[in-house]
C-alpha cells in the first residue's frame, strides 16, 4: 500500500474552525480538519505530524456529501469532501492562531 497522494502538504486542505470542533478541541484533545479525498488515515496521520510536529494518537475519518443549494429555480451541489478528526497525545496542543 503505497501513499496516492503524493506530496503530504497536498492532504490538509484546512482545518475546521465551528462551535463543535472548538468543544472537541477543549474537551478531548481532538482537531478537525478538510482532507483530501483521495488520503486515508495513514497520510493524515503523517501530515498533520510533520506540518505541526505533535504525536498523533488516532485519526478517524469521515466522507461528507455535499448539499444540494437552490437560487430560484436553479439548483446546484456543493463538492463532497473529507473530513478528519486527529486525536493528539496527551500535552499536546496545536495552535491555529499563532501571534
Amino acid at each position: 500500500m503505497g501513499c496516492i497522494v503524493k506530496n503530504l502538504r497536498e492532504v490538509i486542505r484546512r482545518p475546521l474552525i465551528t462551535e463543535k470542533a472548538t468543544q472537541l478541541q477543549e474537551a478531548a484533545g481532538k482537531y478537525s480538519f478538510e482532507v483530501d479525498t483521495r488520503a486515508n488515515k495513514i497520510d493524515v496521520k503523517r501530515a498533520v505530524e510533520a506540518m505541526f510536529d505533535v504525536k498523533v494518537v488516532k485519526v478517524n475519518t469521515t466522507s461528507v456529501h455535499g448539499k444540494v443549494k437552490r437560487l430560484g429555480r436553479f439548483a446546484g451541489r456543493r463538492s463532497d469532501w473529507k473530513k478528519a478528526i486527529v486525536t493528539l497525545a496527551d500535552g499536546e496542543t496545536i495552535d491555529f492562531f499563532e501571534s
